[in-house]
């Protein structure tokens, strides 16, 4: 995927590097680390030239094998990590940061009812992410071929409308997965806010994540992903047994 091995390590310890790797005829850019339970998130971006190729971030696995498994249900789910991507990303496809959250509870429909991560790739700003408040439920006009945007109760919330979750957005779901019952592994969630596409997910079970194997989620093709963004077409979890981390690859990215 272009990243070399010993860039890969120094992510997953959590290193600052400085400027850019040189590795394998391509150049990998950092963004930033942030600790999450017991491990460190950091992002990153891959350059051929001057031109981005992918992004994406390093997840080790011991955070993903730290996360508490008892607690209260909290709403909306606490952000376990908001980490920028660099600078070269955010420039080039419009996409600026991760946010992680961490669900315990999981939450409906029945398919996602199971403890699971939020890897929220937002092409809003923190700030603006974080004064979502859900008060305009207007849908967007168009949604991504076999996507929803559904209608949720949540016990003891209220009806969220399009799974609308306050400091998130909107979240618009696979079709098919909503009357599935058996825990799901991986899906890929498009989000909204003001009628506007402002996130990618993989939102990912902790048992998928901890069986350290590497997986592809499908990414949907959008109608409009919005001016300045470039929208990936490929998603890859790239796991690696000796620094025991996740590499998150999105890849495929239209001419800038």
């Amino acid at each position: 995927m272009g990243v070399c091995r010993s860039y890969f390590h120094a992510l997953t310890m959590g290193a600052l590097l400085i400027g850019l790797a040189a590795c394998s005829g391509k150049e990998v850019v950092q963004g930033e680390c942030q600790r999450a339970y017991d491990g460190e998130i950091c992002t990153w971006g891959t350059m051929t030239g001057d031109n981005v190729t992918e992004f994406g971030a390093t997840v080790p696995l011991a955070m993903v094998e730290s996360a508490p498994m008892q607690g209260e249900l909290v709403f909306p789910p606490p952000f376990a990590a908001v980490v920028p991507l660099p600078q070269e990303v955010a420039r080039q496809t419009g996409f600026n940061h991760l946010a992680v959250n961490w669900e315990l509870h999981g939450h409906p429909p029945a398919l996602f009812l199971t403890p699971h991560f939020d890897f929220h790739f937002y092409t809003i700003a923190p700030e603006r992410v974080r004064a979502i408040d859900c008060s305009d439920l207007t849908k967007p006009a168009a949604l991504p071929a076999g996507y929803t945007l559904p209608d949720i109760e949540i016990p003891g919330i209220g009806m969220l409308v399009g799974l609308c979750v306050p400091t998130m957005g909107m979240h618009s779901l696979l079709e098919t997965d909503l009357n599935k019952t058996e825990p799901f592994g991986a899906s890929m969630v498009v989000g909204y806010s003001d009628q506007s596409l402002i996130f990618l997910e993989p939102m990912i079970a902790k048992a998928k994540l901890t069986a350290a194997e590497s997986f592809t989620v499908d990414v949907p093709a959008v109608p409009n992903a919005g001016a300045g963004v470039r929208w990936p077409t490929h998603f890859e979890a790239v796991y690696d047994p000796e620094t025991r981390a996740y590499r998150f690859v999105f890849s495929g990215l239209p001419a800038g």
